[in-house]
């Protein structure tokens, strides 16, 4: 398996951006969401099946 170490430091990067703009909490909030959603989809989304 091989890791791109830009795609990391990019990661970190983007992290370090949210914290300095004071976004953190923000994205972190929707974050959660969206891991909400896509774990337990509502029941009118189980029927739909995954294409990626």
């Amino acid at each position: 398996m091989f890791l791109d170490p830009l795609a990391g430091a990019e990661a970190v990067l983007r992290l370090r951006a949210l914290v300095s703009n004071g976004d953190l909490e923000a994205y972190w909030r929707f974050h959660v969401a969206c891991e909400h959603r896509r774990l337990y989809p509502t029941p009118d989304q189980v029927q739909y099946e995954l294409i990626a």
